[in-house]
């Protein structure tokens, strides 16, 4: 798996359970990073530039007194990530990189709030989507929502991939393999790796306290991704469309909280 925003590249890292005061602090960033997404829909027409997106959001950010967990992350140059139609993850935004109608965008944001990470991310359609994308896009965040009904205390990571891919190969559509969940509490990327894919009864067991997202990238047509020169942004081989959901998620005593909520 390569390292970047969506990998985890140190498997001796142990999982960290939180204490009910750490999960109250991981609340509070999932909420504010739920409310940024909220703010930018509205802003994500046709001809707005990926770079205006960019900077409203670390303004917005600044103003609730919480930082950017991208900007400057291994060496990533912007506060959020910007992926249209054939980017799968990591999309720099670009003031050349204008939105056009029919376009789908995915907008990936975390805030750091009180040293703790909110992270997730949605695919918008830009105007009116294409039926293929409108299609892609719906069953991406089905896959999100099914792989979150997986987590319970006892179960194992596995049966979340198990799930995703068995819904998203049902309805013709391809798992990114290269990029995964990751968990996440101070720190941005750690133990475990969530896979989009997999067998169930698979993995590390679920216990309460363990905080993590679930980000299924789902593509139309063939399941690899090439990196770009910039060595960040990655894209479907075969330049078709790429999907993306997220939600940050806490296991509690007899089941899964979303915290990446705006209510």
């Amino acid at each position: 798996m390569q390292s970047g925003l969506d990998t985890v590249s140190q498997p001796n890292r142990r999982i960290v359970l939180l204490s009910k005061r750490e999960i109250e602090k991981m609340r509070r960033a999932g909420r504010l990073a739920a409310q940024l997404l909220d703010y930018l829909e509205p802003l994500i027409q046709p001809g707005i530039s990926t770079l205006e997106l960019n900077d409203e959001a670390e303004r917005w950010t600044r103003e609730r007194d919480a930082i950017s967990a991208p900007l400057g992350y291994q060496g990533f140059p912007k506060s959020i990530c910007t992926s249209v139609n054939d980017v799968v993850c990591h999309g720099i935004p670009n003031a050349k990189q204008i939105l056009r109608e029919g376009d789908i965008i995915n907008v990936d944001v975390t805030p750091i709030l009180d040293g703790f990470h909110g992270d997730t991310s949605k695919t918008f359609f830009v105007g009116t989507p294409s039926a293929k994308a409108k299609h892609l896009v719906e069953v991406t965040e089905e896959c999100l929502r099914r792989g979150i009904a997986e987590v319970a205390p006892g179960k194992r990571v596995g049966d979340i991939g198990a799930a995703i891919q068995e819904y998203a190969e049902g309805q013709g559509f391809s798992v990114v393999r290269e990029f995964v969940g990751h968990g996440v509490n101070k720190v941005f990327h750690t133990e475990p790796q969530i896979p989009h894919y997999g067998k169930r009864g698979t993995g590390p067991k679920f216990r309460p306290g363990m905080t993590f997202t679930i980000e299924p990238m789902i593509n139309e047509g063939k399941a690899a991704t090439r990196v770009l020169p910039d060595k960040w942004t990655a894209v479907t081989v075969d330049r078709k469309l790429s999907a993306q959901f997220e939600h940050t998620l806490v296991v509690t005593e007899d089941g899964v909280e979303i915290l990446t909520l705006a209510d």
